[in-house]
């Protein structure tokens, strides 16, 4: 680990204006991705903003009946909040599903949507990785790429966006509300929040230097089934080769969001209206798919894990 200096600030502006000053400074709350991350000296901040005593561990209603998750709300706590489980169970099941209980703990609500691929080329430094050193190349393509992605991914990066949560934030149509240095507020919809790759892998969201994550707002609650079905190699402590977020009605009409096989939580405005039948819903979601040989697979999941969720929704099984 290289050496950083440490700062530590009591509200969100202060965080904003002190990672403006200093090039290279990220914040901090958990850590259970960036610690792991500077260990490997993948992310060598030169300086770090501890945000724990910003004031934004509180959930609360919103006037239109939604709810406003602060930005460090633990993943525990929200998985565990009354109205989430009741109104918005997919976010509730989607935590649950990911990582391990001790994580869970310490992980953050703004922490959780900035985690980055777990991609494993990433995770070698001695491998050529685009999103770790831009123009290094991909040793990805050509290499090990089963967990890999299969739509949104471009010729520089074909990582995908690992997280449970996000998935869950898209098919409720969550915003993001944030703070940048100079103390204005801004609020990002959750489907412009996570960026493709493109030619800039190593630019992930749509946040702006030193701009810092302050609350996700849910929206009023929607009717009907909530279900999120995660499909991995093992049982507990894996990240999704494809996952699904549902909202539905007994029909099966309604509205689904993927993970596992894009840069960001795949969501398609015409897999919705394809809806209640899986196989055109799924071939709507991947569309445009360039898979490797390794995750073709992946294609014929996503229609099989979405025909399972939809299933549940009508009934046919427990």
């Amino acid at each position: 680990m290289k050496p950083f200096t440490f700062e530590r600030v009591s509200s969100p502006a202060q965080a904003a204006a002190a990672a403006a000053k200093s090039r290279g400074a990220r914040f901090i709350a958990g850590g259970t991705n960036l610690l792991d991350l500077m260990k490997l000296e993948i992310e060598a901040p030169t300086h770090l903003i501890d945000v724990t005593q910003t004031g934004l561990g509180e959930i609360s209603a919103t006037g239109d009946g939604g709810l406003r998750i602060g930005a460090l709300v633990t993943n525990t706590a929200l998985a565990a909040h009354e109205r989430v489980k009741r109104d918005y169970g997919v976010l509730s099941r989607a935590i649950v599903a990911g990582a391990s209980g001790q994580l869970r703990n310490k992980a953050t609500t703004g922490g959780n949507l900035l985690q980055r691929t777990r991609c494993p080329y990433f995770y070698d430094t001695n491998m050529a990785c685009n999103k770790r050193v831009p123009e290094s190349g991909c040793s990805a393509r050509g290499g090990v790429s089963r967990q890999l992605g299969i739509v949104g991914v471009s010729e520089a990066c074909i990582a995908t966006y690992p997280g449970d949560m996000a998935v869950a934030l898209r098919v409720l149509d969550a915003v993001v509300e944030t703070v940048r240095p100079d103390g204005s507020a801004r609020t990002i919809p959750i489907a412009e929040f996570h960026r493709l790759w493109g030619d800039t892998p190593h630019i992930e969201t749509a946040l702006e230097p030193g701009e810092m994550i302050t609350a996700v707002v849910l929206p009023a609650p929607l009717g009907g089934t909530h279900l999120y079905h995660k499909v991995r190699d093992r049982r507990s402590y894996a990240f999704a080769l494809v996952s699904v977020a549902a909202v539905l009605d007994a029909e099966g009409r309604g509205r689904v969001a993927v993970g596992g096989i894009a840069p960001r939580p795949w969501r398609v405005e015409a897999a919705d209206a394809a809806l209640p039948d899986a196989a055109a819903a799924a071939r709507a979601l991947t569309q445009g798919a360039s898979p490797t040989d390794q995750n073709a697979f992946k294609i014929a999941l996503v229609e099989r894990t979405l025909a399972g969720v939809l299933a549940k929704a009508r009934g046919e099984f427990a």
